[in-house]
């Protein structure tokens, strides 16, 4: 079993920025790849970003390119998420997650464990 807590969320002003961080217990971290998701109220969960067990590579969701960086310090057995620009659209319960197959391009549905999620808010 793997155990997540996200922490780092907020309410911010369109534009602004959060650092999401979600630390690790359980495992050995380094062994897994390590993703991002989000959900919207009425809307399915949806793939942000994940990370490779390196941290050598990396994937994201076209919406967030170019404002969102996901990376990993296998030391401190915690995944981060960098949020810039945020836009009201932005908002949601945002989820790390793992699993014992997955890889940085593995849909949300084949991960195996979940933290409680840290709500994002932005205003406009």
């Amino acid at each position: 079993q793997v155990q997540l807590v996200e922490s780092g969320g907020g309410l911010v002003q369109a534009g602004g920025s959060l650092r999401l961080s979600c630390a690790a217990s359980g495992r050995t971290f380094g062994n897994y790849v390590m993703g991002w998701f989000r959900q919207a109220p009425g809307k399915e969960r949806e793939f942000v970003a994940a990370i490779s067990r390196s941290g050598r590579s990396t994937n994201y969701a076209d919406s967030v390119k170019g404002r969102f960086t996901i990376s990993r310090d296998n030391a401190k057995n915690t995944v981060y998420l960098q949020v810039n620009s945020l836009k009201p659209e932005d908002t949601a319960v945002y989820y790390c997650a793992t699993g014992e197959r997955v890889t940085i391009v593995t849909p949300p549905t084949e991960y195996d464990y979940w933290g409680q999620g840290t709500q994002v808010t932005v205003s406009s």
